[in-house]
C-alpha cells in the first residue's frame, strides 16, 4: 500500500513543529515540505503531486480559501484552525477533516485514522467533488462570520459597558486582565488575550506583539522605528509599537493594503 505524500502550509512556526513531529511519527504519511503562506506553497504544487495537505485557513498573503480555489488537481485537504466557526456541527467529515488548535497527537492519529481510508478508496473525480464541498462550506463559513455582529462586555468608570466589536481599536494584555481600546476610552475585562482575540474573530485583528492586538481598520498612519518595528497610529489617537518577533506579520498584513 502506497504512502501519502503531504505538504504543511502554516505561518505559525510552533504549528509547524507540532504537526512536522506528528506526521513523522506515521509511518504512511511522506512530509515533502512546509510552507510558510501558500503562494510558496502553489510554486511548490506545480512541480510536485502530493496527496494531502494541512491547511491553516489564516495565513499571509494568500488565504487558504482562495489557495483551494487555485488547485488544479484533486487532493485530500485537512484544515487546522483555532477558529471553530469552520468546525460547525453538521460538518460534512467525508469531505475532509479539520483538526481545531491546540490539537493533541491522539487528535491527529484519530483524524488521519478516518483521512486514509477514504483517499485510498475514492478516486479523482470523487476527491475532486469532495474539495469542491469542502471549499463551498469554508465560504459559508467565513460569510456567516462577517454578518456576525459580537458583543463585548468591560468596565469602565465603575459601570459595565457592551461594546460592539467593530468599535474596538486594539486590545493589550495586563496580568489577569485585558485592556479594551474604543476610541479614547479604555475599558478593562476579565480575560485573556487568546480568548479576546477569539472573541474579535470577526474583525482583522493582527497580533503586533505577545501582548497586544489590532484592529488593522482602524491604522491611520505607519511609521518606523531605527530598528525597523512599525509604529501605528490609530484612530482614536493610540500609538503602538510592534516587537521584532511579529515585524513580518505586520509588514506582509501592509504589503495587502499596497496598490499594485
Amino acid at each position: 500500500m502506497s504512502n501519502i505524500k503531504c505538504i504543511i502550509i502554516e505561518d505559525e512556526p510552533l504549528a509547524v513543529k507540532v504537526l512536522t513531529e506528528y506526521v513523522q511519527q506515521v509511518p504512511f504519511l511522506e512530509l515533502q515540505a512546509a510552507f510558510k503562506d501558500a503562494i510558496l506553497a502553489t510554486e511548490f504544487l506545480r512541480n510536485n503531486k502530493i496527496d494531502l495537505i494541512f491547511l491553516d485557513i489564516h495565513l499571509p498573503k494568500l488565504k487558504g480559501i482562495s489557495f483551494l480555489k487555485t488547485l488544479t488537481y484533486p487532493l485530500s485537504v485537512i484544515l487546522t484552525t483555532a477558529y471553530h466557526q469552520y468546525a460547525v456541527e453538521g460538518f460534512n467529515l467525508n469531505v475532509t477533516d479539520y483538526l481545531l488548535k491546540p490539537f493533541d497527537q491522539e487528535r491527529f492519529r484519530k483524524t488521519l485514522a478516518r483521512v486514509r481510508p477514504r483517499h485510498l478508496n475514492s478516486g479523482a473525480e470523487e476527491r475532486q467533488s469532495l474539495l469542491a464541498g469542502l471549499l463551498a462550506q469554508f465560504e459559508r463559513g467565513a460569510r456567516s462570520v462577517g454578518e456576525e455582529k459580537p458583543r463585548l462586555l468591560a468596565e469602565f468608570g465603575g459601570h459595565l459597558h457592551v461594546l460592539e466589536a467593530t468599535h474596538v481599536e486594539m486590545i493589550e494584555a495586563d496580568r489577569n486582565y485585558v485592556v479594551i481600546r474604543v476610541g479614547k476610552d479604555n475599558f478593562h475585562a476579565r480575560s485573556t488575550l487568546q480568548q479576546a482575540e477569539l472573541a474579535l474573530r470577526s474583525q482583522p485583528m493582527l497580533r503586533i506583539s505577545r501582548s497586544c492586538l489590532v484592529n488593522m481598520n482602524y491604522i491611520k498612519e505607519v511609521n518606523r522605528t531605527l530598528r525597523g518595528d512599525f509604529i501605528l497610529v490609530l484612530g482614536g489617537g493610540a500609538t503602538v509599537t510592534s516587537s521584532e518577533g511579529f515585524r513580518g506579520k505586520v509588514k506582509d498584513y501592509l504589503s495587502t493594503l499596497r496598490i499594485s
